[in-house]
């Protein structure tokens, strides 16, 4: 897979639920803190613990003055858990990845594996969007996460490990060769 290459100037926009905000462990061992420590590229923490897709939706916008290269874009975590339409989910996830594309920054899109059947996979809108979209996929990290109980602090979030996993998976995608 190609790399998104960025300098040592690029900002990294982390955008998500929970999953993001590091729920589950320190604000220092969120997997944007990581990310950021282990990059050295200013990476920013836009999670909200419990934000539906359709509230993602609606506070991306305003990010965007913050001029990222970059947005990981993991959501959905909620919408799966609530039992919320994954319709619905797949047009707001589209609707995010339009907005963030049309801002110049790229995309990555983290597949958020469905919490509620046995063996967490990752719903296929995930891969459709990336597909329709043509844009970055990441698709292991979560359900490798949510399958090893070692690597999480409850049911569904990550621990201080399991978001450092995370981070070194997103590090690969960004600046690694």
């Amino acid at each position: 897979m190609p790399k998104i290459l960025l300098d040592k100037d690029s900002v990294v926009l982390a955008f998500g639920d929970s999953l993001t905000h590091g729920f589950g462990a320190t604000q220092d061992t969120s997997y944007p803190a990581y990310l950021q420590e282990k990059s050295g590229l200013r990476v920013i923490n836009a999670g909200i613990n419990g934000e539906t897709s359709a509230e993602g939706l609606l506070r991306l916008p305003f990010l965007f003055k913050e001029k990222p290269d970059v947005v990981i874009l993991c959501h959905g975590g909620n919408d799966i858990l609530q039992k919320l339409s994954h319709e619905d989910l797949k047009n707001n996830l589209e609707s995010m990845v339009r907005l963030i594309k049309e801002s110049g920054a790229q995309v990555i899109l983290v597949s958020v594996p469905d919490f509620n059947v046995f063996g967490f996979r990752a719903l296929p809108l995930y891969e459709e969007i990336a597909d329709a979209q043509d844009i970055f996929l990441e698709d292991e990290v979560l359900t490798h996460i949510e399958l090893n109980r070692s690597l999480k602090s409850d049911y569904v979030h990550p621990n201080a490990k399991g978001y450092e996993m995370m981070a070194d998976t997103f590090l690969k995608l960004l600046i690694e060769p």
